[in-house]
């Protein structure tokens, strides 16, 4: 349990139900636990968990490390009692991708406090998609070994070496969680970042429904109906057909294959060996349910509004933007965060384009930057 070993001793690997238990008796004391996952999702829809790597500070200064086996291992239900304690603050960094995968092998979402190292290091000035490997050079000086980011996690048994780095994911983000959270703390920002890792505990940013599969296509108000409603429908069945046999969505249909049936809305067989995106045997063995679906778009036109065209912003509006930009990344400057976690490009365009808010009026945004920025647009609307 303990991470501090000569370089010979390969860290231990958690196999069983007793040992499971052993190593969180050995873990629960602390107010914390730093957290990883290894998995692989490359031929899969659903990420496939393969290792769940866990530390906590421990006495004399040293840190505990527990690596999970989550194909081993036959009752899991431990692990996640241990990690939806509310009374537990659970450390990730860029938490989403593993908490995507935490929510598919639990069946639930991981329940918080989550602080996430990526965006309190953006509460703190550095760059908002700082890798983990940057962040503690930055932060603790030290460097990372690399060399098994695209490793097979799902074979057995892994490497000495493997272990050793999937281990150093978590020992170090033990000290960088403390680093980081005395900083926030000084600077007051401590609930900032509790604002900003609240919606990673939501079902829903985790999981695609089919139904609303088409929302993760952009430009489809610039479609006609027929086609708009075509786009919708060959969405979802792509998500239920990926879900059903458990395939990336691109290896049913690409996007780009979606897109151009939708616009040309293909009538017959011979029509969709024309379509250039798609495969020949995609086209053989889904033409026609494809077909039908295009058939069903046709018929459902008219519950569709008219193709919308975004009028061509004026110069004043551009202008207004450039302003509220600049606005955005003095404050940035002065308050040392990442522009990127104050106010993005969208949040700006949304204010001047469609006096949209959503960010900018709501929370610790609203304070230190969204008012401005919203009066500054209205007094220029009124001038």
């Amino acid at each position: 349990m303990n991470c501090t070993r000569t370089p010979m001793q390969p860290p231990p690997i958690v196999t069983t139900s007793a040992e499971l238990l052993h190593a969180l008796e050995q873990l629960r004391a602390a107010e914390f636990v730093a957290l990883d996952t290894e998995f692989m999702r490359e031929s899969t829809y659903f990420p496939k968990l393969c290792l769940v790597q866990m530390a906590t500070p421990g006495p004399d200064g040293t840190t505990r490390c527990a690596l999970v086996d989550p194909l081993a291992v036959p009752d899991l239900q431990p692990l996640w009692d241990f990690l939806n304690d509310r009374a537990r603050i659970k450390v990730v960094h860029a938490a989403r991708q593993d908490l995507e995968v935490l929510a598919v092998a639990m069946r639930d979402s991981l329940q918080g406090p989550i602080f996430d190292t990526q965006i309190a290091a953006a509460l703190l000035g550095l760059p908002a998609q700082i890798g983990y490997g940057a962040l503690v050079a930055a932060r603790l000086e030290h460097q990372l070994e690399k060399g098994h980011t695209r490793t097979d996690w799902s074979r057995r048994p892994l490497s000495p070496e493997q272990l050793q780095y999937a281990e150093d994911d978590v020992r170090y983000l033990v000290p960088l969680y403390q680093n980081l959270r005395d900083a926030l703390q000084e600077a007051g920002r401590i609930p900032w970042l509790y604002e900003e890792t609240r919606e990673l505990e939501s079902p829903a940013l985790h999981r695609t429904e089919p139904e609303a599969a088409w929302k993760r296509l952009k430009g489809l108000d610039r479609l006609r109906p027929e086609q708009r409603a075509t786009a919708k429908l060959l969405a979802h069945w792509r998500e239920e057909t990926a879900i059903k046999h458990d395939k990336p969505r691109g290896w049913i249909l690409a996007d780009d294959a979606l897109r151009e049936i939708a616009e040309r809305l293909p009538g017959k067989a011979a029509d969709l060996e024309g379509i250039r995106t798609l495969p020949a045997g995609v086209a053989r063995r889904r033409g026609e349910e494809l077909l039908a679906l295009v058939t069903r778009g046709r018929e459902l036109a008219q519950s569709e509004p008219a193709a919308f065209i975004p009028p061509k912003p004026e110069a004043q509006q551009l202008a207004l933007v450039t302003k509220l930009m600049n606005l955005a990344r003095t404050t940035a400057e002065e308050l040392k965060v990442s522009p990127e976690i104050l106010a993005t490009r969208r949040d700006v365009e949304q204010l001047v384009f469609s006096r949209r808010t959503d960010r900018l009026s709501t929370g610790w945004r609203k304070e230190v930057i969204g008012d401005r920025l919203i009066e500054v647009a209205s007094a220029t609307a009124r001038t």
